[in-house]
């Protein structure tokens, strides 16, 4: 049976490929693994996009379905102050994230959890994401729905997608969930989207 990356606990042979990423200056080292999204020997172009164009807007930050851990680690690298906490119902991917988190001596907070459920009652001033297109709709709506409920007022959802593969839905989403939602880049057909709680 075919597994996605948001199967809690994926059985398939583990495979590693480790390299270095260097973006806005900061140079990580990773880990990724087979079973978790994205497996490349490298940080995947809409991720990339995200954290390049990403400026906090308060001091903690929500990493939701944080994969191996580029985008939350490389925002701790980035923004040291930050509070930055991770997570994903994937445990190879909390596993790995754990990993190259010790690797890199970047201190995060990272929890098991199926979107917010972990999370009661905690509240966030950004919350970044780089969506589950594989999820489907519903879970990605959620997603969107959820998030406005878990950010400080002013805080912002930012997630990053290809436009014409998804993306446009989840900004008319964005849009109709918190009344508001700009395109902070756009590049190579990858939009970053940011919605801010007022």
């Amino acid at each position: 049976m075919s597994q996605h990356y948001f199967t809690e606990n994926p059985d398939s042979e583990i495979k590693e490929k480790s390299f270095i990423e260097n973006i806005n200056g900061k140079e990580l080292s990773f880990t990724s693994v087979s079973g978790v999204f994205s497996f490349e020997n490298r940080i995947d172009k809409v991720s990339q996009n995200l954290i390049k164009n990403f400026s906090p807007g308060g001091s903690s930050i929500l990493d939701v379905g944080c994969g191996y851990g580029a985008i939350g680690l490389f925002l701790k690298a980035l923004f040291a102050s930050q509070t930055v906490t991770m997570i994903d119902i994937n445990n190879r991917a909390l596993d790995y994230t754990r990993k190259n988190a010790s690797a890199n001596k970047l201190e995060v907070e990272v929890l098991h959890s199926n979107l917010y459920e972990a999370l009661q009652d905690r509240y966030f001033d950004d919350i970044v994401s780089n969506p589950p297109f594989a999820a489907g709709k519903e879970l990605n709506t959620r997603l969107i729905n959820e998030a406005y409920g878990h950010l400080t007022a002013n805080g912002s959802l930012w997630l990053v997608a290809f436009h014409n593969k998804g993306g446009s839905t989840l900004k008319d989403i964005m849009k109709s969930v918190f009344g508001n939602v700009a395109d902070v880049d756009k590049s190579g057909g990858i939009r970053v989207y940011k919605a801010i709680k007022k």
